[in-house]
């Protein structure tokens, strides 16, 4: 679209894409979608915008549940992020997962729709217990970024800078950003599309903290073991999942409120 003038945004994904980290379910998530949504509504308040993410869901998942009704909603802009829940299976494969956001990215742009994803961040930078997984997040932003030049996809490349494994912008789960993380997000992406008011300000660390001595680091990772690792390992060993009769918070497209006109919350810079 000339300019950035989207009237028809909708968001396939999982949990990063529904909002979780920025908002909670009682008062309302918004995430890096609704923020980008917020973006071109101030661009062109005719925008129209659906949300179709449900945590928890892999890949092959998304695809399954979520392309048909996107395409029904014929998109001018539509963004697709999964993948992470697939490198924390025990059995991954980077090509197959990869297979899955390759159809949705086929699927939409002869649609006509332009299409948007991201590369993802080293999990081990972000959660030392993480680093493991290394290999795999490599291996499948690989592959993301050939299947998304094979279709014109536009790639936000969050994973090419260190502010994204910055620990402010991530929650105390280290799985999802935090309202900060989000913001960052729907910049990058606004930035990759080329939108009006958008920049490379994204990109730019964090002021400068103290280093944590290493027992307080110790601590840390013993508590995010107990709190979040442990059951989040629960749910996988029952066959369990976060997103377990939940429906997409979004499912139509739909004027965004309040106005986009008012200030928008900028999650803030913590120290």
């Amino acid at each position: 679209m000339p300019n950035g003038e989207y009237l028809r945004y909708v968001a396939l994904g999982d949990s990063q894409t529904e909002g979780l980290g920025d908002g909670d379910d009682a008062t309302g998530l918004r995430g890096f979608a609704d923020r980008l949504a917020e973006h071109l509504a101030r661009l062109d308040p005719a925008l129209r915008y659906a949300n179709l993410a449900v945590r928890g869901r892999v890949a092959s998942q998304v695809r399954a549940e979520q392309l048909a009704p996107a395409l029904a909603m014929r998109p001018d802009l539509a963004t697709v992020v999964a993948g992470v829940n697939d490198v924390l299976r025990p059995r991954f494969d980077a090509a197959e997962v990869a297979g899955h956001l390759e159809e949705m990215f086929a699927a939409l742009t002869a649609s006509g729709a332009r299409v948007a994803t991201v590369t993802f961040p080293d999990l081990g930078r972000i959660a030392p217990l993480a680093r493991p997984l290394r290999s795999r997040v490599l291996a499948l932003n690989d592959h993301i970024r050939t299947a998304a030049a094979r279709h014109g996809v536009m790639v936000a490349e969050t994973a090419g800078y260190p502010v994204t494994t910055d620990s402010r912008l991530w929650t105390a789960d280290r799985l999802h950003a935090g309202p900060l993380g989000h913001e960052r997000i729907a910049e990058a992406l606004a930035h990759c599309l080329g939108l009006p008011g958008s920049s490379d300000a994204w990109t730019r660390p964090l002021p400068a903290r103290a280093v944590p001595p290493l027992r307080q680091v110790v601590a840390a990772e013993a508590r995010w073991v107990g709190g979040f690792l442990g059951p989040w390992l629960g749910r996988r060993l029952r066959g369990r999942s976060s997103g377990d009769s939940r429906t997409a918070k979004r499912p139509e497209l739909l004027p965004l409120t309040p106005p986009p006109g008012a200030p928008a919350d900028t999650g803030g810079h913590p120290a």
